[in-house]
């Protein structure tokens, strides 16, 4: 007796103690779940918000007591040389960094030629800087740098070169004056030029080069037209990097010419400045933007706006898209000169007394304002990677470090409509890059959220009805047998890889759907229809037929009719295309509805993402009404119900939290679905529900993008802002699924 009860006791102990470890592993397991799920939260953090940190601009060290009076000044890209430009045509070089910081290391004179009258310096990405003297000849000269190591240290070495030739070109004017200003861009064989005589008459020159096969030297050909159509004091001529647009600023007018053809050079637009502005305010500034493709004007009143050329309902039009004013201390104050960066559409503003403010044009923000020096500012250059500022006031030459990485992301840029240059009007739009150096990046969450929406939509869509009709059926009207077959398969179509119905749906679905489309719909139509006229004549069947059928096999008497209905349907696909649609459905489609047909669209996604969340839905609801017990049903049937009473009312209620739950799962699956996406949609981030066009995910824009990211770059960081955006958005949908899914077993579970 007493082995038996210490036998009893020793069971008993380790049964607790078995308990004991259960209970602890378990709750360590579910700690562990929530502290991945707040590293992946807290990492995604980290990631993502250097993207708002505000912009800084700290001076670093200065130059003092220069003894020239320098027109321009321009750093290297290592920030380790500076170098300033008289108008007369001396280059001095300083070093920043090293043994020599603060010194003048070279200083070097353009060749000899005759007086000069006029200066200019090119768009800061190209680095040119131009002369021109009173026999109205132009030289332009390139400060460049080259790397040594003498004794295995590096050094960096200075030097003029001279792109287009150390001999001055002339400019074949019929003008006798000499030429007071100009500016000028140039392309790999041609400079273009706007020049103003000390008559005040104005020319737009193109001088084209082509190097002799025999001298190797280069003979250039000049066309000049005089641009009769200006009118008025003119404060600033502009011309674009590629030659095609010349610009023309003066106290109150824009002109812009179009300079494509030099031959045919013509007025494009002639726009009003001050047309609803006060008479007394005029225009005292204004640049070119990284690109060439905007003109940013400022006024006596502080207030900046940016201008450029885009489609309106009359035409191509150039329009004033947003504007900015100045603040702090600077608030009201004239714009002196504006100073944008070399690829970015940021810029610097000044006044006369010398305050800052930095702007950033996409994002309409202002980054930053302060002052770097007493008094004017009267030369400034962003370093060539935007992370220095170089100023000259009051023959102090001043260097400051610039943290701005990231002055394009802002959260209404994100998530409201912007206007970018070029678009006729403001626009959701992501487009990440391009081919060029200053393309206007497009960071709008706006359009990958909404493709994320739809195609989990359409999924839906698709897998619902099906997914909760065969959970429904299976666990409540299909005899055992037969779910012991069929629940294993539906089961089994989880495991298939998505990246294989994606390869399916894109290269195999996709094509069949175009060709068939007529098919697909009489399907859509047939379908139902048949099955319900089925059922329809099944009832009507004498019993003695209907008891050759098993109880729970009634479903295979539908699989011919299926089959049948669908070949009938792919059959007359071509018929009715010819009939209805003039032998082509998808031009049809375009051309007649005004409807963009895309091959890989919404329908394929929602059919191929289907078959993927079924499953889940399936095995999960199919779970959940399996699970009810029969003593419910079995008490609602001997109450007199039918086994659909019984199911209505009875066995979905009860199994309500399941199902439920089932539809949430499905439709985490569905917004997280990437392969399918990437290669069954045209992958494109546009705004529209048509079935007919496709969509960017979330997560195929994660996919996709990453990989060409540069690590730390505004584009890299928008991508986990992207993921992390995705995160919250299923933590968000469990929530609310738990909550819900809580409330109905509170509510069904004394049923």
């Amino acid at each position: 007796m007493s082995r038996t009860s210490d036998n009893a006791l020793k069971t008993e102990s380790t049964r607790l103690l078995k308990d004991k470890v259960a209970k602890y592993g378990v709750t360590a397991g579910g700690i562990m779940v929530l502290c991945a799920l707040l590293l992946i939260f807290f990492y995604l953090l980290y990631i993502v918000k250097p993207v708002f940190n505000a912009a800084e601009i700290e001076p670093i060290t200065n130059i003092e007591k220069l003894t020239q009076t320098y027109a321009s000044v321009a750093v290297e890209e290592q920030n380790e040389i500076a170098f300033a430009l008289t108008e007369k045509g001396l280059i001095d070089f300083y070093a920043l960094t090293g043994d020599k910081a603060g010194q003048l290391i070279l200083s070097e004179n353009i060749p000899e030629t005759s007086e000069i009258t006029a200066f200019d310096a090119s768009a800061p990405q190209k680095g040119l800087y131009g002369y021109i003297n009173d026999q109205s000849e132009l030289l332009i000269t390139k400060p460049d740098f080259r790397v040594t190591f003498p004794n295995d240290k590096r050094q960096l070495m200075p030097y003029m070169s001279y792109p287009f030739g150390e001999s001055a070109i002339p400019l074949d004017t019929e003008s006798l004056f000499t030429i007071n200003s100009f500016s000028f861009a140039t392309d790999e064989e041609s400079i273009g030029l706007i020049h103003q005589h000390s008559d005040s008459k104005v020319f737009f020159t193109k001088l084209e080069g082509e190097e002799d096969m025999f001298t190797e030297e280069i003979e250039w050909t000049s066309s000049s037209t005089e641009l009769t159509q200006v009118n008025g004091n003119i404060l600033h001529t502009l011309v674009s990097p590629d030659l095609s647009r010349a610009f023309i600023i003066t106290t109150n007018q824009l002109y812009v010419f179009n300079t494509r053809d030099s031959s045919d050079v013509s007025l494009l637009y002639n726009v009003n400045l001050i047309a609803k502005l006060n008479s007394n305010i005029k225009v005292t500034a204004a640049n070119l933007l990284a690109g060439a493709n905007s003109v940013i004007v400022g006024f006596s009143n502080g207030v900046l706006e940016q201008w450029f050329e885009t489609n309106s309902d009359q035409g191509r039009d150039f329009v004033k898209v947003r504007q900015f004013e100045l603040s702090g201390e600077a608030k009201g104050s004239a714009v002196q000169a504006i100073y944008p960066e070399f690829y970015r559409r940021t810029f610097l503003a000044t006044t006369e007394s010398g305050h800052i403010n930095l702007f950033h044009t996409t994002s309409e923000a202002e980054l930053w304002q302060g002052k770097l020096a007493d008094g004017k500012i009267d030369s400034l250059a962003f370093s060539p990677r935007s992370n220095a500022v170089i100023s000259i006031a009051n023959d102090t030459l001043n260097i400051s470090k610039v943290e701005n990485e990231h002055p394009e992301v802002t959260w209404s840029g994100l998530w409201q409509e912007v206007w970018y240059e070029g678009y006729p009007e403001a626009d959701y739009v992501w487009q990440s890059s391009s081919a060029s150096d200053d393309f206007e990046s497009k960071f709008s969450l706006v359009p990958i959220s909404f493709g994320t929406l739809k195609a989990a939509m359409y999924a839906m869509l698709f897998a619902v009805p099906i997914g909760l009709s065969a959970a429904i059926y299976t666990a409540y009207f299909m005899a055992p047998n037969v779910r012991k077959f069929v629940k294993p398969t539906v089961e089994i179509m989880e495991a298939l890889p998505t990246v294989i119905l994606g390869f399916l749906a894109g290269l195999w679905l996709a094509p069949v759907i175009e060709e068939h489309l007529p098919g697909v719909v009489l399907l859509l139509i047939l379908l139902p229809i048949s099955i319900l006229l089925t059922a329809f004549a099944w009832h009507n069947l004498p019993q003695k037929i209907k008891n050759a059928v098993p109880q729970g096999w009634d479903s295979i008497v539908l699989l011919p009719v299926v089959v049948i209905v669908s070949y009938v349907s792919f059959g007359l696909s071509p018929l009715v295309e010819e009939w209805l649609f003039d032998g082509n459905t998808r031009l049809y489609i375009t051309n007649e509805l005004g409807i963009t047909f895309d091959q890989r669209n919404s329908l394929i996604v929602g059919i191929a993402m289907g078959f993927a969340v079924i499953p889940t839905i399936f095995s999960i609801a199919e779970d959940a009404v399996f699970s009810v017990p029969k003593t419910l049903s079995n008490g609602s049937l001997a109450l007199g119900a039918t086994q659909w009473q019984t199911l209505v009312k009875v066995v979905l209620l009860t199994a309500s939290p399941g199902i439920f739950s089932a539809v949430m799962m499905g439709l985490g699956r569905a917004v997280g679905e990437t392969m399918i996406v990437l290669m069954a949609t045209g992958n494109t981030p546009i705004m529209d529900w048509s079935i007919f066009e496709g969509m960017r995910t979330l997560s195929a824009n994660i996919a996709v993008e990453m990989p060409e990211s540069e690590v730390g770059s505004s584009h890299y960081r928008i991508l986990f802002l992207a993921a992390f955006v995705l995160f919250i958005f299923t933590f968000v949908v469990n929530t609310i699924a738990e909550f819900v899914r809580q409330r109905l077993r509170e509510k069904y579970s004394s049923l």
